[in-house]
């Protein structure tokens, strides 16, 4: 089965640059759309005469200006990502147009390269926005499984045990699986069990009666009486207390529970799902952790891998959270330096994502540039002089980067040139070209 090449909505007036950038896009495997005025490209769109997967689109045209056109489409239409070309004088109504939902924008002149680069990251935001139809883990295979897998468990009722090193987003998942869930009425209840002193945290999930211990001067509904008909999330399940873990079996096994002091049986009709950055099994053999409730727990187990073992997500997850850190400290930034995105492919991210979402907005606040570098990310790693230790000019950065992510592709495919063209979105020529540049071997004696 054939898949449609993805088609891009060019919306430029000028004659030389439109005929030139359709014809690259063609010459990449991609379906181009070219329209010399904004009333033009409306006009197509709201006919259905073509659904572009991107659109790029001058901010100066003849009939109106580009910020029109994004308007006006997204006023009528779920607009797909866009993308503006823009003159330096017009780089703040850019700005603007980004934080009001477009995409990304490019200003002139630009390298080719860069620019069918940036229109492919483009069409990738608009893939997740489509496959996810919201939130979305990542664009990495390992994170497109795990959204597979909770599409699955979200169709039962049976717990759900997620596993994965502090920060990987396993509170993200939980959320998600609820959501997509037919729980979804009720709300979610989330307890982290490590963050409540283990004296309180019976009560805080089972609730107490008045007059049950020294200070409870009313009657207090716990996390699974409040959670009703929707989801209990237990974070941290593996800092629980074994005492308490056994009346938490008794919840799952009889779905009824009492409050601390009381002797009526309440029933339980929420969802259970429990999160641990432990190994469950290594604390079972210590007898810190009851086997049994690990039995009646894991029914349905999700693991998320850490964040240094899925590099797609990176750059990915990089844009999102400058986005939202630029939103809501009011600021701006162009985006990434290049050699900051290869800084961040070769740090090993010990916190995951929430170190990510930390080292992005203390750069946001303090880096002083249009772009985020290095020393704005990685400030811990300057040396004594002040500079960035081992960091290349920009061109040897992005020779490394596309050598890396070649070699990937062409292990994945067993070194098959048109199947890694394919995963890496270029056209076997232009493959072909990177290859010779970067002495990855004999293109021409490799599998077509």
């Amino acid at each position: 089965m054939q898949h449609r090449p993805k088609t891009v909505g060019l919306i430029e007036d000028d004659p030389i640059m439109g005929a030139s950038i359709a014809q690259r896009l063609e010459l990449e495997g991609l379906s181009a759309s070219w329209w010399k005025s904004g009333s033009e490209a409306l006009a197509a769109i709201a006919g259905r005469k073509v659904h572009p997967d991107v659109i790029v689109c001058d901010i100066r045209l003849p009939d109106m200006t580009g910020e029109d056109v994004f308007r006006k489409m997204s006023a009528a239409h779920s607009v797909p990502p866009f993308m503006f070309i823009t003159g330096y004088g017009e780089i703040d109504q850019a700005v603007r147009l980004m934080r009001l939902g477009a995409s990304d924008y490019l200003t002139k002149p630009f390298v080719m390269d860069e620019f069918l680069m940036r229109v492919r990251q483009s069409i990738r935001i608009g893939d997740t926005r489509s496959n996810s139809g919201a939130v979305t883990l990542g664009i990495s295979a390992d994170m497109r499984n795990v959204e597979k897998t909770i599409g699955r468990y979200s169709e039962t009722s049976l717990p759900v045990l997620i596993t994965g090193e502090t920060g990987v987003g396993k509170e993200l998942s939980a959320r998600m699986l609820h959501d997509r869930s037919g729980h979804k009425a009720g709300p979610l209840m989330a307890v982290n069990c490590a963050a409540i002193p283990a004296e309180l945290l019976e009560s805080e999930i089972f609730g107490h009666e008045k007059g049950a211990f020294s200070g409870a001067t009313k009657r207090h509904l716990g996390y699974a009486e409040r959670a009703a008909r929707g989801t209990l999330f237990l974070d941290e399940i593996g800092d629980m207390p074994l005492a308490l873990q056994a009346k938490l079996l008794r919840l799952i096994d009889q779905r009824q529970f009492s409050r601390v002091g009381g002797e009526e049986q309440l029933p339980f009709h929420a969802r259970v799902i429990a999160a641990t950055h432990h190994d469950l099994q290594s604390l079972i053999r210590e007898r810190k952790f009851r086997e049994d409730l690990y039995f009646r727990l894991s029914v349905l187990p999700l693991h998320i891998p850490p964040l240094r073992n899925r590099l797609d997500d990176i750059p990915w997850l990089l844009e999102r959270l400058l986005e939202d850190a630029c939103l809501r400290q009011d600021k701006s930034s162009r985006g990434f330096a290049t050699s900051t995105e290869e800084a961040s492919l070769n740090h090993p991210w010990p916190g995951n994502v929430r170190e990510m979402r930390n080292r992005v907005e203390r750069a946001v606040a303090l880096g002083g540039g249009n772009w985020v570098l290095p020393q704005d990310m990685f400030p811990d790693l300057q040396m004594d002089n002040g500079s960035i230790e081992a960091f290349s000019t920009l061109q040897d950065a992005r020779d490394a980067a596309e050598k890396r992510q070649i070699e990937r592709a062409l292990a994945k495919t067993e070194g098959q040139i048109m199947g890694a063209a394919k995963l890496l979105g270029i056209s076997r020529t232009t493959l072909w070209e990177k290859m010779a540049r970067l002495g990855l071997g004999d293109p021409q004696r490799s599998g077509s």
